[in-house]
Parts: structure tokens; sequence; C-alpha cells
């Protein structure tokens, strides 16, 4: 009965795994990316300069820049500078009559000086972010198809953990140039030793979005008022409304001062002014969610924006807001440093392989009992080829992105938009290219292009932007330089896999081949 249900977990194991597999592959690979989205953004808007972090002074420029433009805004967002996000971003929204929703304004300021940066409008890392839990689909299909496929990556781990009766065992035994053996022996090997990471990556994916997948406990405690649910659970801060009498706004500073006395040094990530220009104006004070583990998901102090007066201090969270702010800030990582961020980048590639080697066995094994044959059936051929686009082509497909931001103009309409498209683009090409090329060729050919494309991303780089590779050393800017360094790192190892498989698919010569027999009879 035991083996029997190893068996029958096996078959859920290889099944699942397989046809969530391609799906699977790119939502590791760009959540994998996303722990550096800021680095990435900031690779891809390099107009937005690195500044030694100083928050009074940041508060004091986007203060004086939004006073400057937008004096009768219904709201201010300052979102401040950070060691990772180098741009002081503001915004405001228009005033309008009540029960109408006024317009949003965005600009990012140079911190030092002020002055409006016109960067080039890019996506950046945040791409990456969103595509790995939407799926670049409308709301809210992207959202469910990325929970299904995690709910299905969970059953993968846990029969993964039941088919392997000696899977601690197999994680010291590695077999070099055997075949369909050394994969499946790298398989075992990084999905044993990042296990807790997958298993807390997986399940918390799950618990981010439980009130999408289990809404009957909402449904039955508010009925159809989803809405009132949110608003218990998120309060908003119970702004004065305006009273239309001119005031006084006074230096948020001070207001950032106090903020941190009542956090314990806790560190600010925005401010929110509501009518800047009222008597009754209201300054709403939030921490930076990088301070615990524990993302705090409505930690705020409130002000008077004319007295200066302490208003409100949000409570304690609840219990339940504990547990699922730990689940979220495990599994987004915004607290870790740069060491622990590293850790979780090297962990999601690791479940990246462990997804590809699947794949990879699933089709080896097959494959090997109609090598005889010469003749792939159709099913086997559709999989060899859904393999080679979802994984070498993704590779070329993020490649590409990269390589749009440098290319395109600056001042191309729609820029962030063709961005995006260039990616899906290459990436059809990719799925058309293996279509036709049979075999290890397209795989090969695949892995070429995507080494080419990132080894020369230092180069494009330097060649159409002042912030090179020597720049960025020489000034301190390790997220420029780490890009650069990263892309022409995984350029070197996609070509040394390109290799590897090359050199594994060419049959070796006879005289070659016949050599160890003769040798072993020569020794008799």
């Amino acid at each position: 009965m035991r083996e029997g249900f190893r068996q029958a977990m096996a078959w859920l194991h290889t099944w699942a795994g397989l046809i969530f597999g391609w799906l699977l592959f790119a939502i590791f690979l760009t959540g994998t990316l996303a722990y550096f989205k800021e680095e990435i953004s900031h690779w891809m808007q390099p107009e937005v300069q690195t500044h030694p972090v100083d928050d009074v002074r940041s508060l004091t420029v986007a203060q004086q820049y939004l006073q400057a433009n937008a004096p009768t805004a219904a709201r201010w967002f300052i979102n401040l500078p950070d060691a990772r996000e180098p741009g002081l971003s503001v915004m405001w929204q228009d005033k309008v009559d009540p029960g109408q929703r006024g317009n949003f304004m965005r600009k990012t300021l140079d911190p030092v000086s002020g002055l409006a940066v016109q960067a080039r409008e890019s996506m950046g890392g945040e791409f990456f972010y969103r595509f790995h839990f939407q799926l670049q689909m409308p709301y809210p299909w992207g959202r469910w198809l990325s929970t299904l496929a995690a709910m299905v990556m969970f059953v993968a781990l846990i029969t993964g953990i039941i088919t392997h009766k000696k899977i601690f065992k197999d994680f010291f035994t590695f077999r070099p140039r055997k075949g369909q053996r050394s994969w499946l022996d790298g398989h075992n090997a990084v999905g044993v030793l990042v296990l807790p990471f997958h298993l807390m990556i997986t399940y918390s994916s799950l618990v981010i979005f439980m009130s999408m997948v289990m809404p009957a406990p909402i449904l039955a405690a508010y009925g159809n008022d989803t809405q009132a649910f949110f608003s218990d659970v998120f309060p908003a801060t119970d702004n004065a409304p305006a009273l239309g009498q001119p005031g006084r706004l006074l230096p948020l500073a001070s207001m950032y001062q106090q903020a941190r006395a009542q956090w314990a040094g806790g560190h600010v990530e925005r401010v929110a002014v509501n009518n800047p220009s009222d008597v009754n104006a209201s300054v709403n004070v939030f921490r930076a969610g990088s301070d615990s583990v524990v993302h705090d998901f409505g930690s705020t102090v409130s002000f008077s924006g004319t007295t200066g007066e302490l208003l409100r201090v949000s409570g304690e969270p609840s219990l339940p807001a504990v547990v699922g702010g730990s689940f979220y800030g495990l599994h987004m990582g915004r607290f870790a440093g740069p060491v622990l961020r590293w850790l979780y980048f090297i962990c999601g590639l690791a479940g990246t392989a462990m997804i590809g080697t699947g794949l990879v066995i699933w089709l080896g094994k097959r494959q090997l009992k109609h090598a005889k044959a010469h003749v792939m059936p159709f099913e086997l051929r559709l999989v060899e080829v859904l393999n080679i686009a979802s994984m070498s082509g993704l590779l070329i497909a993020i490649a590409a992105f990269f390589w749009a931001n440098r290319l395109l103009p600056v001042s191309f309409a729609e820029r962030s938009g063709w961005e995006v498209q260039t990616f899906f683009i290459a990436w059809g090409l990719s799925l058309l290219h293996a279509s036709v090329r049979r075999g290890r060729r397209g795989g090969v050919e695949q892995l070429s292009v995507a080494a080419l494309l990132f080894m020369a991303i230092p180069v494009i780089n330097a060649l159409t932007t002042s912030h090179h590779l020597g720049v960025a050393l020489a000034s301190g800017d390790w997220a420029m330089a780490g890009f650069d360094l990263t892309c022409l790192a995984c350029g070197v190892f996609f070509a040394w896999a390109a290799r590897k498989m090359q050199r594994r698919g060419v049959p070796a010569p006879k005289a070659e081949r016949a050599r160890p027999l003769t040798l072993k009879r020569e020794a008799h």
C-alpha cells in the first residue's frame, strides 16, 4: 500500500510539474529578479543620480517644490529616497468638486537641488515584480492563474518529498557526465538545498492572496460589502476636511523627527499632506515597511499641518495582522540587507533551476524510448519546443527588455509600453525559432543568443549613456555597476552552458569510442 501511495505521489509530482512547469519557471525567474527591482529601475533610469541619503534635506526640497508648483492641490505625496531608490518622488492630486476624483501628477526630483529630473519613461524592475503575480493579464485573471500555479507548486513540493525516500542521501550524491542521472542529481540537490525557502515562498504567496482564494469567511461576516472588510483590516487615516480658509503649512522636517521618535528611530517611507494650503491641513507620516520582517501596513503618525500638534498615532496591529504581515514580509524580503537580499536571489535562482531541470528530466526520459526509432511523437516535440522557449527564450526576452531601454529614443512616445512589447516580441520569436529548429540545436542557439545579449549589455550601456561601468565604479554607484557586472557574469554562464550542451550533443568519433574497449583488451 505504501509503495502504491508513493507511486501515486510520483505520478502527481511529475504531471503537476510538467503542466505548470513552464509557467512556474517564468513566475520564479521574474519574481527572483524583483528582489532587485529598485536597482533594476535605477539602471533603467540612469538620469536619476545617487546622493548620500538625507531625509530632512529631501523633505525640505520636496516641500519647496510642491509649494511652488502645486500650492492649491488637494493632496501631496512625498516618497523619500533611500540607499536603494535614489530618486525623490513627489505626487499631487488636483483639487476638484466633492464627489469627483482629481488628476494625479508625478515628478522625480533631485534630492539635493530640488530640480525636476527628466528621466526616461520606463517600468524598470516594477515590470518583473508585476509580471510574476499578474502575468500581464487583466485583473483578476493573472492573479488567479499565478495563485493556481503556486498551489500546484506547493503540491509538487510535498509530493516530491514523499516520492524521494532517500532525498537527503541523494542530496550528497552528484554524478557528473551521466546524462539523465546528472540532471536528476542536480534536481534533487537544488530542491533539498533550499527546500525551506521553496516552502516559505510558495505558502506565503497563497497567504498574501488569501482574501481572493478563500473569500467565504469574509462573505459570511460582511456579506457583499467586501470594502468594509478591507477598511477594518487596513483602516484609513481620519483626515479633517478643508475649511476653505488659507493657512500656512509648517516645515515637514519637524514632524518627520517627531514621527521617528514615536517609532524609536524607525525609518520614514513617505509623507502625505492633505489640503496643504488650508488652515485645517493634516500631515500623515508613514513608517517604512523595511524596518522589520513583519510588514506593518498601517503604522502612521498624524499631525496638524498648521500647528504641528500631534493628532494620533496608529495602534499596535492585531495578531492576525502580525501573522499576515510576517508572511508578506518574508515573501517580499524588503527587510533584507544586501547580503540577505543576495541570498534571496540565489535561492530564487535555485528554485528556477529546480523547475527547469524537472522539465528536462521529463523530456529526456521519454526521448530515450524513441531514440532508436529516430521519430519523436508530436507531444514530445511540443514539450521540447515549450522547454526551449520557456527557458532560453525567456532569457532572451529579458535581455531584449534591457536593450530596448537603452536603444529606444528617450523622448519616444509610450516608451515604457514599447519596452514591455519588445520583451514579448522577443519571447514570441524564440517560440517560433524553437518550433522550426529541431532538437538540441534550438536550445544551443538560443542560449548562445542570450549569452551575447547579456554580455553586450555593459557595452550598450557605455555607448548610449555616460553612466558606464567605469564611471559607476569611480563614483561608488554600486547598483549601476552591479547590474552591468551581473549581466556580464550571466552572459558568460550562458555561453558556458551553450558550449556544454553543444558538446554533449556531438557524438564521439568511432575511434575514440572504441579506445576504452581496446585498452581493456590489452590490459588482459
